[in-house]
C-alpha cells in the first residue's frame, strides 16, 4: 500500500494553519514583542509540540479505549487554559507597556499539554493516515510524529510573522486588538465544547 501523502499533507496544513491556541498566541507575541523575542515561545511549542506528537504516536492502538474516559477532562483543562490566555490578553496594554509572561519557552511548552486541538491532529493523523501503513514500524512512526510536530511549529512561526509585521497597527489599536484576540480564544474554548 502506498502512503497517501497528498491527502496526508493536505489535511496536516489545513488542520496545523487553522486558528487555535497555538496560533494565536504565537501571532499574539510576534506582535507584542516581535519576531524574534517571541522565538523562545515557539521553540517551546516546537518541543512541547514533538513530545505530545510521539505519545500520541505510541498511544493511538490504545486511543479508542482511552478517549471516552480522557476526553470530557482534557477539554475542560484545555477551553480553561484558554480562558486563563484570554483573560490575559485582554488585560494586556499596549506594545510600550507590556512586561507580559505568558511569552516564553516554557510557556509554548506547557501549552502543548492543554492543547486537545493537537491531540487530536496527532491521533487523526495517525489513525487515518499513518498507521494503516507503517504499523508496527517504530522509527518510520516516530518521523511521522516529528514530521506532524515540525509543520504545526513552523505554520506558528508563519502566525508569529504576521504578528510582528503589523506589529504598530497592533500597537496603534492595542485594546482593540486585544479584545478581538480574547474573544477569538474564547470562541476556541467555547467551540471544543460544539
Amino acid at each position: 500500500m502506498l502512503f497517501p501523502w497528498f491527502q496526508f499533507l493536505t489535511y496536516a496544513f489545513a488542520t496545523a494553519v487553522t486558528p487555535g491556541p497555538n496560533t494565536l498566541a504565537s501571532m499574539s507575541n510576534g506582535g507584542r514583542l516581535g519576531f524574534r523575542r517571541a522565538l523562545p515561545f515557539n521553540f517551546g511549542i516546537l518541543v512541547g509540540f514533538s513530545v505530545v506528537m510521539l505519545a500520541c504516536t505510541i498511544l493511538c492502538g490504545t486511543v479508542s479505549a482511552l478517549i471516552p474516559k480522557i476526553r470530557v477532562p482534557m477539554l475542560v483543562i484545555g477551553a480553561a487554559y484558554m480562558l486563563h490566555l484570554a483573560w490575559k490578553t485582554w488585560r494586556s496594554g499596549s506594545l510600550a507597556e507590556e512586561s507580559h509572561s505568558g511569552s516564553g519557552f516554557r510557556d509554548g511548552l506547557l501549552l502543548q499539554f492543554v492543547n486537545p486541538k493537537i491531540y487530536i491532529y496527532g491521533i487523526v493523523s495517525m489513525e487515518s493516515y499513518v498507521l494503516p501503513v507503517y504499523q508496527g514500524q517504530t522509527a518510520v512512526l516516530a518521523g511521522f510524529a516529528l514530521l506532524l510536530a515540525f509543520i504545526g511549529f513552523a505554520l506558528t512561526l508563519c502566525w508569529s510573522a504576521f504578528g510582528s509585521a503589523f506589529r504598530l497597527l497592533f500597537s496603534k489599536y492595542a485594546r482593540v486588538t486585544n479584545t478581538v484576540m480574547a474573544l477569538v480564544l474564547v470562541w476556541c474554548a467555547i467551540s471544543l465544547f460544539l
